[in-house]
C-alpha cells in the first residue's frame, strides 16, 4: 500500500510539474509538496520496508558499528525502532549527496549572474557583426557549445537568448536559430563536468571523473551538435534582418568600464575551470572549490567598486547579486531530489532497473537511449538521479568511468534537446522568447532527434 502510494505521488507531484505553465503553479512548490509527501509517507509506512533490500542490510552494518551493544536479538526485537533509525539514517545520507549539488549550484549561479550584472558576456558578443544566416549560425552554435560547457546550458540559454533578440528581428529566424541554440547548449554541456546538473550530479557522485568525461564524449556531443547543423547549412539562405533598436534585456545599463568588464568575465570563466582543477588537487568535493571561486569574485568586486556609491555599488557586488539568484531553481532541485532519494530508499528504483534489465537484456546502450528520450518528456535531473539509485557503482560497465555512467551522461543530457519542455535550457528559451511548443515540434524536434542517435551512434562505435 505504502509502496504504491509513494509512486502515485511521485507520478501527480511530476504531472504538476510538468503542467507548470497549463495550471499556473511554479514547479519548485510542486516539486517542494512532493518530496516530502514521499518522506512522509516513507516514514509511515514502516512496515513495508524490506528488511532483506541492500539499502537496509547496508545501514544495519552502519548501526552496528555505531551501536555496539546492539546484538542482532536487539535489532530483530526492537525491529519497529531501528526502521526509524534506518529512514533517519537514509535521509541523511541523501541530503548530504543533495546539499552538495545544490551549494554548486548556488556558487555557479552567483558567479554568472555578477558577469552577466557586469555585462562581461558583451566582451564576446558584441564582436559578432555578420549577417549572413549560414556564417551566424555556425558562430552562435559554437559559442553555445562552448558557453555551456564551461558555464552550464541553462545559463548559455539565458545570454544566448537575451544576444538573439539584439541580432535579429524576423520571428522565424530567432526561433529557429534559438533551437539550435538549445540543441547546441544541451551538447555542449553533457561532456562538460560542469556543463549540465546532470553531468554535475555524476561527478560529484563519483560515477565519472571531469577528464574522462571529457575525452569521451567531446566528439559525440559535438557530433550531435554538426549534424543538424550542416543540414541547415545547405537549407539557409540571405541574411538576418536586425532590430532597428538594440535594448539591454535583463539588466539595466551599470556604470562598468571596459577594464570592469574584461576583469570580471575573465575571472568567472577561470573560477569555473578552476573547480575540476581544484576537485583533482585535493580531493575535495567540488562545491568547495566552486565556494572558492565565488569567495574569490566576491573580495574582487568589493575592492573594484569600494569607491562607488551605494546605489552603483549595491547592483554590482556579490551581496547585492544574491538577491537575484534564481532561488525558486534551487528549491526545485531540492524537492526532486529528494522524492526520488525517497523512491531510492524505499526499492522503487532497484524494481525499475530490474524491469529494464529484463526488458532490455542488460543491453546499457538500450537502457541509456530509452533514458535520454525519457528525459525529452520529464526533466532529465530525476530520470538521472533515478539512475544513480537504480545502479551502484560497481565493476565492469559500472565502475567509476564506465560505459553505463558516460553514455548515461550523454544521453540525458542531450536527450532533452528532442522537446523544449525537456531541458532547463529549452524552457529557459521557451519563456524568454516565447517559442511555441508545436511550432518547436515541426521545425526542430526531428533535427534534435537526428542530432541525438548520431552522437548516440558515435559514442558505440568509439567503444
Amino acid at each position: 500500500m505504502i509502496y504504491l502510494l509513494m509512486l502515485i505521488i511521485f507520478i501527480l507531484g511530476y504531472a504538476f510539474i510538468a503542467f507548470e505553465h497549463n495550471i499556473k503553479i511554479d514547479k519548485a512548490a510542486s516539486a517542494l509538496i512532493t518530496g516530502s509527501l514521499c518522506w512522509a509517507i516513507f516514514a509511515l509506512g514502516l512496515f513495508e520496508i524490506d528488511i532483506n533490500s541492500n539499502n537496509f542490510e547496508n545501514f544495519l552494518k552502519y548501526f552496528q558499528s555505531k551501536e555496539i551493544n546492539y546484538t542482532s536479538d536487539f535489532i530483530n526485537q526492537n525491529i519497529s525502532y531501528v526502521k526509524k533509525k534506518f529512514i533517519l539514517y537514509e535521509l541523511s545520507h541523501h541530503l548530504s549527496e543533495i546539499g552538495q549539488i545544490l551549494f554548486f549550484l548556488l556558487g555557479a549561479m552567483t558567479i554568472v549572474e555578477v558577469v552577466d550584472c557586469h555585462q562581461g558576456f558583451s566582451v564576446i558578443t558584441d564582436r559578432i557583426k555578420t549577417n549572413n544566416k549560414v556564417k551566424l549560425m555556425w558562430i552562435l552554435c559554437i559559442l553555445s557549445f562552448i558557453f555551456s560547457a564551461t558555464l552550464d546550458n541553462l545559463t548559455t540559454a539565458i545570454v544566448m537568448s537575451a544576444l538573439l533578440t539584439k541580432i535579429i528581428e524576423d520571428k522565424e529566424d530567432l526561433w529557429l536559430f534559438a533551437g539550435m541554440v538549445i540543441i547546441s547548449a544541451n551538447a555542449g554541456g553533457a561532456w562538460s563536468p560542469i556543463g549540465d546538473v546532470t553531468t554535475i550530479m555524476l561527478w560529484i557522485g563519483g560515477q565519472v571523473t571531469a577528464i574522462n568525461i571529457i575525452t569521451s564524449l567531446i566528439i559525440p556531443s559535438f557530433i550531435c551538435m554538426i549534424v543538424p547543423l550542416l543540414y541547415l547549412t545547405f537549407k539557409l539562405k540571405g541574411n538576418i534582418k536586425r532590430p532597428k533598436q538594440i535594448n539591454e534585456i535583463g539588466h539595466s545599463i551599470n556604470p562598468t568600464s571596459k577594464f570592469e568588464k574584461k576583469i570580471i568575465f575573465s575571472l568567472g570563466v577561470l573560477g569555473l575551470l578552476f573547480v575540476p582543477i581544484f576537485k583533482t588537487i585535493t580531493g575535495l568535493p567540488p562545491f568547495v572549490g566552486i565556494l572558492f571561486s565565488l569567495g574569490v569574485m566576491w573580495l574582487t568586486t568589493e575592492i573594484l567598486h569600494r569607491n562607488k556609491n551605494h546605489e552603483e555599488k549595491s547592483n554590482l557586488i556579490v551581496i547585492g547579486v544574491l538577491k537575484k539568484i534564481d532561488t525558486a531553481t534551487i528549491f526545485f532541485f531540492l524537492g526532486i531530489l529528494l522524492a526520488v532519494a525517497s523512491l531510492q530508499s524505499m526499492g522503487h528504483l532497484n524494481d525499475m532497473a530490474i524491469i529494464l534489465e529484463n526488458s532490455f537484456n542488460g543491453n546499457i546502450y538500450a537502457i541509456n537511449i530509452i533514458i535520454g528520450l525519457l528525459s525529452a518528456i520529464v526533466d532529465n535531473v530525476p530520470l538521472v538521479a533515478g539512475a544513480m539509485g537504480m545502479y551502484e557503482i560497481g565493476t565492469g560497465v559500472f565502475a567509476v568511468d564506465g560505459i553505463f555512467w558516460e553514455f548515461l551522461a550523454y544521453c540525458a543530457g542531450t536527450g532533452g534537446s528532442v522537446l523544449i519542455i525537456g531541458s532547463a535550457a529549452g524552457v529557459a528559451a521557451m519563456g524568454i522568447l516565447k517559442i511555441d511548443f508545436f511550432w518547436y515540434v515541426k521545425k526542430i524536434s526531428l533535427l534534435a532527434l537526428i542530432g541525438y542517435f548520431a552522437g548516440a551512434l558515435t559514442y558505440i562505435l568509439m567503444q
